[in-house]
């Protein structure tokens, strides 16, 4: 039987790995985290996928006094992780965008009562002036942030959210924090501890090899594959199995295609509807379904130990997705496969993806202006910039985040500008509900709002000059409202404050030193692609090979297919399709129509390669006219050229 959670700050760590995890021993480099953790100190743990992160937080969040915040972006993760541990007896919730009305205030009410002893939430959750609010009145014990690789420009997958968690972590009086990743180069790991303050003997590593996963690399055509895979699943005995891929249609075609053959198959990408993503999800785990095909929407989170085959249907875009990727097999220790349909063909794919989200001269240029010569005091929406300038919300936030390094802004924090609830009772039953002194402020409070059928709206500027109190003090009354059942709250319209903190610098020159950092980001992400095509071609172990990215040096493994005889394979060279010698003629009548998704050569070559952009999604149906798309299979840098050359002068 579970001890009791809420009571177990006196008990040894021992203790609650036997009773409450049941372990009767300790993974390798756990024991170092969680000792770290218990001593005061902030640790990362690099351990590969599958060999017990999360109980580096799990374990000390019962032994330390205040909350544990886990930020993850994983809410699969976050589920999963959520139900072990109610079984367990751990006091654990999330909040997350799929929280109802009911579900909300039950989470925020057990935080502001000190119930909880884990709370999962998402790397944006930390940017929300509601969350904030919530838990500024909290001990944070311990931040742990899943995933912190993210954090590094240097990594894979550099997300911006992340590089305000550090500073996030100071503002919160976080005590300690733990940065946990399966994947980190030296450079990574070495931006992880800076911007955590972890001390380098704190930085646990345990090495990336994985004896029992064979690896092995095939090279086919683009035409060979299907009959490859299917050869593959007939000739091994069966088992659970993920096929990944480059596309959504790439996951629905190869499912249908095995399934004609007779072998049962579902596809899961992210354009599926959320429903039937996560039927898929729960017949694989309980074993209803053998085979997966899917894109890397699949697997982040998914805790099966018995999976024993990985296929990389299409090149993967790094060392660091791989990695990743073939980390889901056989975490039980059993004996794996894991191959990689090695064809050169794929590079365009791969390649098209990285330049197509490089924002153009004009589109860079014309948001940092409107940023940086509109006053002193900024305030934004992401997704308004993200439609005027043509760039995706990642883009706009990774410019902002720049911004901010630069020195030249400074975040005043999130808001929203919409803020309304609907009332329960009358306003005078309300008022009872209350002390005196909170009573009269809610009552100041009440004449700051306009009345609807439903919704009451706030009026939060006259609201903080009537009650002379700051946005914080006003948005917690509002929320003492919905804690108590007495109205339903909801916040819209999300914006960012900012101060510019030079006067007004030479925004051309700024421009084309952002470009440069656009562009080096680029190369990073077109040399991982050459790393794999290489990985690909080895003649010497691929175990090693892929270890040496990772700083970790072995001898040969004896367990990869280059180790058991295989042949180097030879993934060709892509097929070279021509450079179009002229853009269809159609486009220059849509982009008249249509200046604001198509009025420039990159916004073309994005339309032509299949590419969207915030601009194309605006234009009901644009994405699904008959060009976009049509030179898919053409490098992004030819077709780029082809429509430049199209709007140069004569």
């Amino acid at each position: 039987m579970p001890l009791d959670t809420a009571q177990t700050t006196d008990h040894s760590p021992q203790d609650l790995l036997r009773e409450v995890f049941g372990f009767d021993t300790y993974r390798p480099g756990q024991e170092a985290v969680i000792g770290a953790l218990l001593a005061g100190r902030s640790a990362a743990a690099i351990f590969p996928t599958g060999s017990g992160k999360s109980l580096c937080y799990q374990l000390p969040a019962l032994l330390l006094p205040g909350l544990t915040v886990v930020v993850s972006p994983l809410l699969a993760l976050m589920k999963d992780q959520i139900d072990v541990l109610r079984q367990r007896g751990v006091a654990a919730e999330r909040l997350d965008s799929t929280l109802g009305e009911d579900d909300y205030r039950a989470v925020t009410a057990a935080v502001r009562s000190d119930h909880l002893k884990l709370l999962f939430v998402a790397p944006e959750r930390l940017s929300n002036e509601r969350f904030l609010n919530l838990i500024r009145r909290c001990r944070i014990s311990l931040l742990a942030v899943d995933e912190a690789h993210c954090i590094s420009a240097w990594g894979h997958n550099f997300r911006p959210d992340y590089l305000k968690l550090a500073r996030a972590a100071k503002e919160l009086r976080v005590e300690r924090v733990l940065a946990l990743t399966a994947t980190a180069t030296p450079q990574v790991a070495e931006d992880m501890a800076d911007a955590f303050g972890i001390a380098r003997e704190d930085v646990i590593n345990t090495g990336f090899h994985r004896p029992n996963l064979e690896l092995r690399v095939t090279a086919c055509t683009d035409a060979e594959r299907p009959a490859r895979l299917l050869e593959r699943l007939r000739a091994r005995p069966p088992g659970p199995t993920i096929v990944y891929v480059s596309l959504q249609r790439h996951a629905e075609e190869v499912a249908a295609h095995l399934a004609s053959a007779g072998i049962e198959a579902r596809p899961y990408h992210a354009g599926m509807a959320a429903a039937d993503r996560e039927a898929t999800q729960e017949a694989f785990m309980s074993g209803q379904v053998r085979i997966i095909c899917a894109t890397i929407a699949f697997g982040m989170g998914i805790d099966k130990a018995d999976i024993r085959y990985i296929y990389h249907y299409h090149l993967p875009k790094g060392y660091e997705s791989y990695m990743q990727e073939t980390g889901r097999a056989g975490r039980d220790g059993k004996p794996s496969v894991c191959e990689l349909f090695a064809c050169a063909d794929d590079r365009v794919t791969l390649e098209n993806f990285v330049y197509g989200d490089t924002p153009d001269p004009d589109s860079l240029g014309g948001l940092v202006a409107e940023l940086l010569e509109s006053g002193p005091e900024i305030d934004i929406a992401v997704t308004d910039l993200s439609r005027r300038h043509d760039m995706r919300p990642l883009v706009v936030n990774t410019l902002l985040t720049r911004l901010e390094l630069l020195g030249i802004l400074r975040a005043e924090g999130p808001y929203y500008a919409d803020i309304r609830f609907a009332p329960k009772l009358a306003g005078a039953e309300i008022l009872a509900q209350f002390p005196e002194k909170q009573s009269a402020f809610l009552r100041t409070l009440f004449t700051c709002c306009k009345k609807a059928s439903k919704w009451v709206t706030v009026d939060m500027e006259a609201a903080m000059t009537r009650t002379g109190q700051e946005r914080g003090v006003i948005l917690r009354a509002l929320e003492s409202l919905q804690a108590k059942n007495l109205a339903e709250l909801q916040l819209a319209g999300y914006r960012l404050r900012y101060r510019r903190l030079e006067t007004v610098p030479d925004v051309p020159a700024l421009t084309a030193r952002l470009a440069d950092t656009f562009a080096e980001h680029e190369r990073r992400e077109i040399a991982r692609i050459d790393d794999m095509l290489a990985y690909a071609a080895s003649d010497t172990c691929l175990t090693a090979r892929l270890l040496r990215y990772f700083g970790e040096t072995i001898g040969s493994c004896g367990h990869c297919g280059i180790c058991l005889g295989d042949p180097p394979a030879d993934p060709g060279h892509a097929r070279r399709i021509a450079p179009p010698r002229a853009i269809p003629p159609e486009l220059a009548a849509l982009a008249r129509e249509h200046p604001a998704a198509l009025g420039r050569p990159r916004q073309q070559a994005r339309f032509l390669c299949g590419l969207n952009s915030p601009a194309v999604s605006a234009v009901r149906g644009l994405r699904g006219h008959r060009l976009f798309g049509t030179l898919a299979h053409t490098p992004f840098a030819d077709v780029l050229s082809a429509c430049a050359d199209r709007h140069a002068p004569n």
